[in-house]
């Protein structure tokens, strides 16, 4: 099978890991890709959200499959083109992808299937803004409406600066705070069948103790080891099973990776935010430990056969994931700063680029997701920040407290 799959980021490398560690994947082409996903698959140019260029290059390339990564190119269409062209697609079509294009949306679609989620309101206005502001109170939930690279959200307990990033957004969605802790679950579907992954935690916030602004995520890990034994189980029966009814309803079939967003609240898992793919930096520890393979799986999805792919198998033990991030990131980050350690089994390149004279630099904010897989998640963790220890780059930052709650118990229902 020859893949073709679209992205740069760390997502993208850890797919790429993932599909080249396939028997059934024969060539990888990955576009435009980065220096690490260089290392396994042929790297071409294209403009990620141009669907025809993406359409175009998938049948020069006579691929069999093409994996789409990120969201934007998804909610442009790229998906569509692809299939236009007879070809096997992962990843939802335009219209199914605004579940993660648009809050609003996903919030009307919760409703009409009875999903389990905060309440909320969508507000266009400074009016309606403080008004659904005064309703719900501390801390305030600020949503963009649309796509915004994971940092949309205003989490806050400060009224003028929920005020301030409603106005900056223009239309929002204001909704209650769901108090607990929080999880990613993965959903592989073709439209009907749906198979899940397994849970993964990651950590949104820049600084230590989840403090500072949200940022795209600066780690995660899995297993939870902490999480309730029916977890997965209720969010399928609860949640999928019902988004998926409405989509299909709505003549809109959701097929590829439904990511659904959890708080563990006191009344049960309610849904924080769907998105439309892989989760970043959570795909790189979900990836880690799925024995079964990767292409063969996405495959199945793409080409509506998802039913008869055999159940998923796990490898023992954690994984663990950490961000290094460039000076002043989830501001403007600096690049163009060189890395040493970036070629490291287990550095995923999410935002870096090669130098004329060959030199690795950085050249985005999240520049790399250093990840360790352990006999135990403490094992994983000690791992995973040995690595890190082991990379060089100027002025970067990165979270020192991944894992570190779960590892020592400190999680609680």
């Amino acid at each position: 099978m020859r893949v073709l799959l679209i992205g740069s980021g760390g997502r993208e490398h850890a797919l790429a890991l993932g599909l080249a560690a396939d028997p059934s994947v024969e060539e990888l082409i990955a576009a435009p890709g980065n220096p690490g996903i260089a290392s396994m698959a042929t790297v071409r140019d294209v403009m990620a959200t141009d669907p025809g260029a993406v359409a175009e290059l998938a049948v020069e390339v006579a691929a069999d499959l093409v994996v789409i990564g990120p969201e934007a190119p998804l909610v442009a269409g790229v998906a569509d083109a692809v299939r236009a062209k007879g070809i096997a697609c992962f990843g939802p079509s335009a219209a199914a992808a605004q579940l993660e294009g648009s809050k609003a949306f996903a919030k009307d679609v919760m409703a009409a299937a009875g999903v389990p989620t905060g309440l909320s309101h969508t507000c266009v206005s400074a009016e309606e803004a403080a008004a659904a502001l005064a309703e719900f109170g501390p801390p305030y939930v600020v949503k963009n409406d649309g796509l915004a690279a994971g940092k949309g959200v205003v989490v806050t307990d400060s009224l003028a600066a929920a005020q301030q990033h409603a106005t900056d957004c223009g239309r929002v969605v204001i909704e209650e705070f769901l108090d607990g802790p929080e999880v990613s679950l993965f959903v592989v579907t073709d439209g009907t069948a749906a198979v899940p992954l397994m849970p993964a935690q990651d950590f949104k916030r820049v600084g230590d103790g989840d403090t500072g602004p949200n940022t795209g995520g600066m780690g995660a890990y899995a297993p939870l080891t902490w999480a309730p034994a029916d977890l997965v189980e209720r969010v399928m029966v609860e949640t999928v099973t019902p988004t998926l009814a409405e989509m299909r309803k709505r003549g809109t079939p959701f097929a590829g990776l439904l990511y659904v967003g959890l708080a563990l609240t006191g009344k049960g898992p309610k849904v924080i935010e769907f998105n439309a793919r892989f989760g970043d930096p959570e795909t790189q520890v979900v990836l880690a430990l799925l024995a079964s393979p990767l292409g063969g799986l996405l495959h199945a999805a793409a080409t509506g056969t998802l039913a008869d792919f055999p159940p998923l198998s796990w490898h023992e033990g954690a994984a663990v994931t950490v961000v290094v991030a460039s000076h002043n990131y989830p501001g403007t980050p600096r690049v163009g700063d060189v890395i040493e350690g970036g070629e490291l089994s287990g550095v995923i390149h999410a935002g870096t680029a090669r130098r004329q004279d060959g030199a690795l630099v950085s050249s985005g904010g999240r520049v790399l997701s250093v990840t360790a897989t352990g006999a135990d998640l403490a094992n994983a963790r000690e791992a995973a920040y040995e690595l890190v220890d082991g990379i060089t780059l100027d002025g970067s930052h990165h979270r020192t407290d991944i894992a570190l709650a779960a590892v020592e118990g400190r999680i609680t229902m």
